[in-house]
């Protein structure tokens, strides 16, 4: 994961990586209402390159 990745928390949260924290193991989630932070294992599925690939036909 990148700053910059599309995420969905394990509670469903939809969002985009602000900020990641190596020391603590966490990450700054940016979502409509602001930016909240969370430990990394919240982090349940990253679109970014769901979204950004070429659709299968």
């Amino acid at each position: 994961m990148k700053k910059g990745d599309r995420v969905i928390t394990k509670s469903g949260m939809h969002g985009k990586i602000a900020a990641l924290n190596d020391k603590d193991n966490s990450c700054v989630v940016e979502t409509l209402a602001g930016k909240i932070k969370f430990e990394r294992s919240a982090l349940s599925i990253e679109l970014t390159q769901k979204l950004n690939a070429p659709d299968k036909k």
